[in-house]
């Protein structure tokens, strides 16, 4: 797992990857394979929460946790759950898992229930709600796998919820290391790095 560096007992591989994949119902032991599965998968995901199950109020942990478990339940066994794993990736720590009950309620009651629903919001308060927590779930990397993804479908339930078309992140990944410096100036509190790559994924539609 060359993109996490995870500690703990619960950070098992398949057997046959080459350290390489995690442990997955499927048997899969390529990352590419993983891969594709997850794209399909999250795709099926994405077809169900924007046309058929989009949250017409406010959005809670718990939608996260289902949209988690719906997504990837035929390939882990954890799918829908907190991590129970320390991770960090490229030195940065993300949230201690023993602390992720705790912070994950709090994003729930200051972050989100401030932030959702978004109908009504104008550009710049669709922009500040949607950095916010982008910035905070990030941080928190509250899964052991697809935590980019969850926040990426959570940003896209935002902007619909408001009108708007789901953001394209195509500077995002251009500009992949302003987006990092951009979610590590969120330990400060400080999003308004964070607000100017929301802009750019919003506007781009």
């Amino acid at each position: 797992m060359s993109r996490y560096h995870i500690a703990g007992s619960q950070g098992a591989l398949q057997a046959g990857s080459n350290d390489q994949v995690l442990k997955n119902k499927l048997g899969l032991t390529r990352a590419v394979d993983i891969d594709e599965a997850q794209l399909v998968l999250l795709q099926k995901l994405y077809e169900s929460v924007l046309r058929d199950h989009l949250p017409p109020g406010r959005i809670s942990v718990l939608h996260l946790r289902r949209w988690h478990k719906r997504w990837l339940d035929n390939v882990y066994d954890w799918a829908g759950q907190y991590r129970s794993v320390n991770m960090s990736k490229d030195g940065f720590p993300f949230a201690p898992a023993s602390q992720l009950s705790r912070l994950m309620q709090e994003f729930d009651t200051q972050c989100l229930a401030r932030y959702t629903p978004c109908s009504g919001m104008t550009r710049d308060e669709l922009i500040e709600a949607i950095a916010t927590v982008h910035v905070e779930f990030i941080l928190m990397h509250p899964f052991r796998e697809g935590n980019g993804r969850i926040s990426r479908l959570l940003a896209d339930v935002m902007a619909v919820q408001a009108g708007r078309e789901p953001l394209d992140y195509s500077a995002w990944e251009r500009n992949r290391g302003g987006y990092v410096a951009a979610i590590q100036r969120g330990l400060d509190r400080d999003y308004e790095p964070m607000k100017y790559w929301v802009g750019q994924a919003l506007d781009a539609v």
